[in-house]
């Protein structure tokens, strides 16, 4: 594979995702040269306590500024340990990789005050790798006058748009959100709330787990209507589009506002699936309209019991995998984030104004040399 490869221009990009749900890094290397190719992939899980001050940083607090700088160097170091198994598993040596698109781990977004904030240092990145790191996609379009997010509509327009039917995809992360990709007309984004980061919060405030495997909990609990009619009372899901959101919104201090420890532990993580679920099928129905296919992909897919939930409340709509359309569903967002780079090494716009809001398409990304 690699012969022929050195053959041609390369056109190899890594792309790198680290989440809402804070579970750790997706590396994925991708060829570019037509249609994208995975071909291979790597996953890392945070060290507890890596995650824990990454989690931390999440809201206001003592000397941030330095422990945010200090986890973003820890972060990075983390990064090139995905990317350098991953070379090494796919027999690519590092010099065949044009650039690596670096997401970065967000504990802050602030659209609405002009900001944004994905922890990572591109220049450790690029000196441990020896390769071009392309990071910081958001900014661009926040300055003009954008959400900054979602980014991977694009992505998906590109990858998963068809000339017949109007699909939609979903993105089941920490925050979810949709893409609605008619066969013509204008694409359509946003975050439609929470995915699993109340899940995963609810779970391991009660339990001590990371997160809710396959939903089995939230599958012995029964939702508690008159809390779920709260929980979707909050404006949030009541905006329209252009929007985005994450955990300064949608956190364990949030939920906790509606005097939820008096209940069973189960019954409340039902009620959340079907936050999630309800809330999802709800922006289908009011934006969406016409559409007649829906796609999961992010790591809310594994969730049996969540995707059991949102294909009862679209039960008009057939519901399934983006492995039907050709990529699994756990690398569809790193994918994107390699698909980015090259955008930005081609000086190519990559946003979707009339998907973040910004007054115009943007270059996305500053490019760190080697």
């Amino acid at each position: 594979m690699s012969g022929s490869l050195q053959r041609r221009p390369s056109e190899l990009y890594i792309g790198l995702m680290s989440g809402t749900s804070l579970d750790g890094v997706d590396a994925a290397l991708v060829d570019l040269r037509s249609r994208p190719v995975l071909l291979g992939t790597e996953f890392l899980p945070y060290p507890k306590a890596l995650k824990a001050v990454l989690f931390d940083l999440q809201a206001p607090s003592r000397d941030e500024l330095h422990r945010a700088s200090l986890a973003g160097i820890r972060l990075s170091g983390l990064y090139a340990t995905a990317a350098s198994r991953l070379l090494r598993k796919c027999r690519i040596p590092p010099g065949l990789v044009r650039a690596i698109g670096c997401h970065g781990q967000t504990v802050r977004h602030r659209p609405q005050s002009g900001y944004t904030v994905q922890l990572g240092s591109p220049a450790v990145l690029a000196d441990r790798l020896g390769i071009p790191v392309v990071a910081d996609f958001r900014s661009a379009d926040i300055a003009a006058g954008g959400q900054g997010a979602p980014l991977v509509p694009a992505f998906h327009a590109a990858v998963f748009r068809s000339e017949r039917v109007h699909r939609v995809v979903v993105n089941l992360g920490g925050i979810a959100n949709l893409t609605s990709l008619p066969p013509r007309g204008k694409v359509k984004g946003f975050d439609t709330g929470p995915g699993n980061v109340l899940l995963d919060a609810w779970i391991a405030w009660r339990l001590g787990k990371d997160f809710d495997r396959g939903g089995r909990f939230a599958s012995r609990g029964r939702p508690l209507q008159p809390l779920l009619g709260d929980l979707l009372a909050d404006p949030y899901f009541h905006r329209s589009p252009p929007k985005s959101t994450g955990r300064d919104h949608f956190n364990l201090a949030w939920l906790r506002r509606f005097g939820v420890a008096r209940h069973k532990a189960e019954d409340v993580q039902a009620t959340l699936a079907e936050l999630s679920a309800r809330s999802i099928a709800s922006a289908i129905a009011r934006f969406c309209s016409g559409a007649s296919e829906v796609y999961l992909c992010g790591g809310g897919a594994r969730n049996s019991d969540l995707v059991r939930r949102i294909a009862r409340a679209l039960p008009d709509v057939p519901v399934a995998s983006t492995l039907q359309l050709g990529i699994h569903p756990d690398w569809v967002e790193a994918m994107a984030f390699a698909w980015l780079a090259q955008r930005r090494v081609k000086g190519e716009t990559a946003n979707l104004p009339e998907v973040t809001g910004a007054r115009n398409a943007r270059v996305l990304g500053s490019i760190c040399a080697a």
